[in-house]
């Protein structure tokens, strides 16, 4: 994980934070001040900021959140893998394991942890993704082992793209139209759209029975999680 130049002179690994709340990217500066061989390096707001800023240079790590405006994290770790294969990505969300950890893990990030660890997990997750090694807590380890890739083609929601799965679990949580509309940047239109097309691809006929499928699949916990 850490480096030397040129001239033998020790590197920090450069950590760019990818979080819609300042709160959070203040915290992560903060906690990194009193890091010696991490700091951060650049902050991005959104999702077009994150993908400028990865373009713009090298970074040894990207700490992300899945929720974020303009284009949501699965989407993100996507084209950030085009944009920079070797990056590792560190997911840093509010949404449980079971909701997105496997997808997350599948679509190319090298760790996943919930907002709810303490600052001490945080770091040696960091740390160990840095270093080129995957960080997944006892409880993702679990939830691939029994998710293989076969078992959960056959199922409906693993039908969706990572977009309308994220509307998916927002419209299972409760949310409206119009907030899902806000909060990731689209038009009311679009997200209607979406939703027929998760209608469609999971043969439901409605909001309550896409509600009834995340009750019976232990979607919905996670997603209030």
């Amino acid at each position: 994980m850490n480096e030397t130049n040129l001239v033998g002179e020790f590197v920090k690994v450069e950590v760019l934070v990818a979080d819609e709340h300042p709160i959070i990217r203040f915290g992560l500066k903060q906690l990194l001040n009193h890091s010696d061989d991490m700091s951060v390096g650049g902050e991005a707001a959104d999702g077009h900021q994150t993908l400028e800023l990865i373009r713009e240079r090298e970074w040894g790590l990207v700490v992300l959140d899945l929720c974020m405006p303009g284009r949501n994290g699965l989407e993100l770790i996507k084209l950030i893998k085009v944009e920079r294969p070797r990056l590792p990505v560190l997911i840093f969300s509010a949404y449980r394991e079971e909701l997105y950890a496997v997808r997350a893990i599948r679509t190319g990030a090298s760790g996943y942890l919930t907002k709810k660890a303490d600052s001490d997990m945080l770091l040696a997750a960091m740390r160990r993704v840095a270093a080129g090694r995957l960080f997944v807590s006892q409880k993702v380890t679990e939830l691939l082992a029994t998710h293989p890739v076969q078992d959960t083609d056959c199922l409906p929601h693993t039908r969706l793209t990572d977009r309308e799965y994220g509307i998916f679990s927002r419209i299972v949580s409760g949310a409206k139209l119009t907030d899902i509309a806000d909060e990731l940047s689209l038009s009311i239109k679009t997200v209607s759209t979406h939703k027929s097309h998760i209608l469609d691809k999971m043969t439901l006929g409605g909001q309550v029975e896409l509600v009834r499928y995340a009750i019976e699949h232990k979607l919905l916990d996670a997603a209030r999680g």
